[in-house]
């Protein structure tokens, strides 16, 4: 449980740093949800 706790933390944290504005989590998500897409439209 520890080690999931850990990795959780961690991952979080790379993710905030990798991101230092509102706006900056905004691309990513956007980015996050356009790769989704894509992945969709291959499969049909």
């Amino acid at each position: 449980m520890k080690t999931i706790v850990s990795a959780v933390c961690v991952s979080a944290l790379l993710l905030l740093s990798a991101c230092n504005t509102v706006k900056g989590v905004g691309q990513d998500v956007q980015k996050v949800g356009e790769k989704i897409e894509d992945a969709a439209a291959k499969k049909k």
